[in-house]
């Protein structure tokens, strides 16, 4: 038997088919679909849809609440901790590992017009990373020389600055972190010559573990002239102020 169907009446729009499904299961098939990778360190934010970010973070609250549940804390009674939960996934999300969720920083690069072949250094930069084995702090400083020719791009001194928060605003191990900015900067300026010297505190070391609150970590990357010529990587060590 057919049913009449009331002309006043709406028909009900169908259910999406992803209707229910966490943000997070959908991102992660966007980047499975696209055999991209998705490590701490990198950089998703091309796979992320316009107010997915938003849900994101409510997801990630709702799991954080979860574990301060598992870690028996009182949040409904302790003033304290009410609304920890949302304010851990904000940092994370929209602070400390920005770099993972935010595309890069608008870079204007320059002809060299005057066509500069000096050894040109930057820093210290102040760079604030967190280690991904533990999400502990990495709190230090950086310095960035490039040899450059007459084909380089000229980048703004402040723009050095913001691609190493980018690069370092994901949980990270210092001796990739390093390679990635030096990656992303030679690819930028194309100088004849690139040399990255970071220097850092690891709050995995000081804050747990030995405990030890005076260790640092120093590590460099050389790239061309730099790698070649021992005495320009010399004058740039030299001139690194430590």
């Amino acid at each position: 038997m057919l049913m009449k169907t009331d002309p006043d009446q709406t028909p009900a729009t169908p259910p999406s088919g992803d209707e229910g499904v966490p943000v997070s299961v959908k991102i992660r098939e966007r980047l499975k679909a696209a055999r991209q990778r998705f490590h701490s360190n990198d950089n998703i934010a091309e796979f992320i849809q316009p107010g997915e970010l938003e849900k994101l973070l409510d997801e990630v609250t709702e799991k954080m609440q979860g574990v301060l549940e598992s870690m028996v804390i009182d949040t409904e009674s302790d003033h304290n901790t009410g609304n920890t939960a949302r304010r851990v996934a904000k940092m994370y999300l929209k602070e400390v590992f920005a770099g993972r969720y935010v595309k890069g920083p608008a870079v204007t690069e320059f002809p060299n017009a005057e066509h500069l072949n000096e050894l040109m250094i930057v820093g210290p930069i102040t760079v604030r990373s967190a280690c991904s084995h533990h999400f502990c702090p990495v709190i230090g400083k950086l310095w960035i020389g490039v040899m450059p020719n007459e084909h380089t791009n000229v980048i703004g001194l402040s723009k050095y600055a913001r691609l190493a928060e980018w690069i370092m605003g994901r949980p990270q191990i210092q001796e990739e972190a390093v390679i990635q900015l030096a990656d992303l900067i030679q690819e930028k300026t194309q100088p004849d010559g690139l040399a990255i010297v970071m220097e850092a505190s690891h709050y995995c070391m000081a804050w747990r573990g030995v405990k030890d609150m005076d260790s640092k970590m120093i590590n460099s990357v050389m790239r061309g002239v730099f790698l070649k010529d021992a005495n320009l990587r010399r004058e740039f060590l030299a001139l690194v102020p430590r």
